[in-house]
């Protein structure tokens, strides 16, 4: 697929690059080489090698002056840390979004949650986290609701930290024996967000982002455990 010649080429790249760590197409430690990415994606090193540093400034990549680029390996610290910020990030600004949305704001969240009920019927008792469709539609989901958040760095920031943890649930997911279901979650969310119950709804997100963690811990701490 040639790129189209409107999009910068680093964009290509950076879409392509991230999409596979985040899916873990990419494996977590595995070395990143400048020349296989750019035959992989039919691009020149120059914009290969730009999103590999940008990647790194998300933390989904590791860089080293004697080793290259790395994908940035998974653990569980780091996933704690990842969840103790997005609680933290995440909760102000759905209290943000809950005291400045409008009535425009109230129908994207309707609209955003009966799309990812429709994908959810649609998978049945499918593991959802592995469909793209869903993933997409989750994440559009979650930030419909953050959209009346009048601050762009902080929404930026859950972005990039919403993507981290989405590898996780990834990686996760690709070992999990059950599977968890979130429709109900996402529709009490949803229900506290639009009555204006901000302490609900705060505490209703925070419980949902802190219920993925033990499922991933154990997930990590089964693979640590095949390795030794």
């Amino acid at each position: 697929m040639i790129p189209s010649p409107s999009i910068p080429l680093i964009d290509v790249a950076l879409t392509k690059m991230k999409k596979a760590i985040v899916c873990c197409e990419l494996a977590p430690g595995e070395k990143l080489k400048v020349a296989e990415l750019s035959k992989t994606y039919g691009l020149s090193s120059s914009p290969i090698r730009e999103a590999l540093n940008r990647l790194t400034q998300d933390g989904v990549v590791e860089a080293s002056d004697n080793k290259g680029f790395r994908v940035a390996p998974i653990s569980v610290t780091d996933f704690r840390d990842i969840t103790r910020m997005r609680c933290l990030l995440e909760c102000e600004a759905l209290a943000d979004a809950i005291e400045h949305g409008d009535d425009a704001w109230e129908a994207n969240v309707l609209g955003a949650f009966h799309r990812l009920n429709l994908v959810e019927k649609k998978l049945g008792s499918g593991v959802l986290v592995l469909d793209d469709e869903w993933s997409t539609r989750h994440k559009a989901f979650h930030f419909a609701l953050f959209a009346a958040c009048p601050s762009p760095l902080l929404l930026k920031m859950i972005d990039s930290l919403f993507d981290r943890a989405e590898r996780y649930r990834r990686f996760s997911a690709q070992q999990r024996v059950t599977q968890r279901h979130k429709g109900n979650e996402h529709q009490k969310l949803m229900e506290a967000a639009l009555t204006r119950d901000s302490e609900k709804a705060v505490t209703l997100l925070r419980n949902h982002i802190q219920e993925t963690l033990g499922r991933i811990v154990e997930a990590i701490e089964r693979r640590q455990a095949t390795l030794q």
